[in-house]
């Protein structure tokens, strides 16, 4: 099988409103494949698509070689958006829960359960009741669940949200591991950074339209080029050189000293740049080429206004 899971032409209309508006993507078998773009712009009605929770209006969804029926649907572990566990369960019942429902024997359910648990330093919670968890301890109980019952296919729909940075690197590991074991991960988010450390390949969505599809390094390529500076006191880099047409924005304190991050583009190049410093006698103590970023190449595709309106 050389796809895991492929779209054609997919449409998703409520009503006047058109969400999704002819999406076609592959996802390679044992692959790590992102669904990117800002809230708002259609990865969950795509996602709910490929899981059948929702129809499409229009368009061919095709899972692990076959059609997204109930038998097929077995072999997929699935993470929505809107979480939710029964709140009287203990978190290994709940595991060997969803579990069960994909058709894993019981015995075996909680066996695995347990494993997950203490795997991913649960083990002495694993009697607690759901209810009585933190909502990231509940949410990491229930991305196990979606993969207790040893899925081909696994699709987080904002697999990180609301969870702290230390559990968004563990949530990141177990995604790399599943890969590992020879499992397809399709997960969506809005946050960039989680793709470009994990992803194989991606799918950038701007107002429900696909705005590139391909790996992550060739989506950077198409970023401008990126130069990060520092300036010393309280100077503002990006007002003094706004009036010469660079794009400069703030990029926090580090030492004491203003760090900046400036997308060439409009012709201009790093030499121009320098020496827009120094004829505005910019205090600097830091110039250096930086790697674009994933978020920059989003802009860089479907532009500034396109890509704030789609934010808001």
């Amino acid at each position: 099988m050389d796809a895991a899971l492929e779209a054609e032409g997919l449409v998703k209309r409520y009503g006047q409103r058109t969400a999704v508006q002819d999406l076609s993507f592959r996802v390679p078998a044992g692959s790590i494949y992102g669904v990117l773009g800002p809230n708002g712009a259609g990865k969950s009605s795509t996602l709910r698509m490929l899981v059948g929770v929702l129809r499409p209006t229009s368009g061919r969804i095709s899972v692990l070689g076959g059609p997204a029926d109930r038998e097929t649907m077995k072999r997929v572990g699935y993470l929505p958006e809107e979480r939710g566990l029964y709140r009287g369960m203990s978190a290994r019942s709940a595991i060997a829960y969803l579990a069960r429902l994909k058709g894993t024997p019981a015995n075996v359910a909680f066996k695995r359960a347990d494993k997950l648990l203490t795997d991913h330093g649960l083990g002495k919670v694993r009697r607690k009741k759901i209810k009585t968890m933190s909502k990231g301890m509940a949410q990491k109980v229930q991305v196990l669940g979606a993969i207790a019952h040893e899925p081909d296919l696994i699709i987080f729909d904002e697999p990180f949200s609301g969870l702290d940075p230390v559990n968004q690197r563990v949530l990141e590991e177990t995604i790399r591991a599943q890969a590992a074991a020879g499992r397809t991960i399709l997960f969506s988010t809005h946050v960039m950074e989680h793709a470009e450390r994990l992803c194989d390949r991606i799918l950038l969505i701007a107002q429900g339209k696909a705005a590139f599809e391909g790996t992550v390094p060739e989506a950077l390529a198409l970023a401008p080029s990126v130069v990060m500076l520092e300036t010393e006191g309280d100077y503002d880099l990006a007002e003094a050189l706004a009036p010469k047409g660079f794009n400069i924005t703030f990029d926090g304190e580090e030492h004491g000293n203003k760090r900046w991050r400036a997308r060439l583009e409009n012709g201009h190049g790093s030499r121009q740049l320098l020496q827009a410093c120094v004829e505005a006698s910019a205090p600097l103590s830091l110039f250096e080429p930086a790697r674009a970023s994933l978020h920059e190449a989003f802009v860089a595709l479907v532009g500034d206004k396109v890509a704030v309106s789609a934010a808001e």
